[in-house]
């Protein structure tokens, strides 16, 4: 089973873990109108549009953009709303086709107001075939480049396998994996 991001955060949120909020849209007038809500919510005129598509690396591709106004959502919804996003995770990497982006996450601007009490963490629940069961793969480095956090610094990019996948509610839960922050 493959989850879009926005997919994920409502799981999560069901179970009382803080996410950043979101809206998805298919369309500019879908997205100006998410804009609109999410930043009223917010209280921040900043917005981020994310490409929702199977892929890993969605930044490095253009298809994760910082709005800093409604002028800078409508620029980045229309170029990111069926583009042919190339990431090191689509098919043929870079130099491959691509993966045609159909929706757009409208999220909040999470680091508001105190962007140094913000830690941000890496996890995934991947299916191991030949095991026939969960890894759950962390870091306390965050989710930008996690490849090459995992290549370069073993003892911070932990696996590890279970049968259930347990959701995380707070950090308390998060040290029981030795995960810290």
């Amino acid at each position: 089973m493959n989850l879009h991001e926005y997919q994920g955060k409502e799981l999560l949120s069901r179970y009382g873990v803080k996410i950043q909020r979101g809206i998805v849209a298919q369309n500019v007038e879908e997205a100006v109108d998410a804009y609109h809500k999410i930043t009223a919510q917010s209280g921040s005129p900043i917005a981020i549009v994310k490409a929702q598509l199977h892929a890993g690396g969605r930044g490095k591709g253009g298809g994760v953009k910082v709005a800093k106004n409604l002028e800078d959502l409508k620029l980045h919804a229309s170029n990111i709303i069926g583009m042919m996003l190339k990431t090191p995770q689509t098919p043929g990497g870079m130099e491959g086709p691509g993966k045609l982006v159909r929706q757009v996450l409208i999220a909040e601007d999470s680091y508001v107001p105190a962007f140094d009490q913000c830690k941000e963490f890496y996890m995934s629940v991947l299916t191991d075939r030949a095991r026939q069961c969960n890894v759950i793969t962390y870091s306390t480095e965050g989710g930008m480049d996690i490849e090459a956090v995992a290549e370069k610094t073993r003892i911070s990019c932990t696996r590890n396998t279970w049968i259930r996948f347990k959701v995380f509610k707070d950090l308390k839960d998060a040290r029981l994996l030795s995960i810290s922050g």
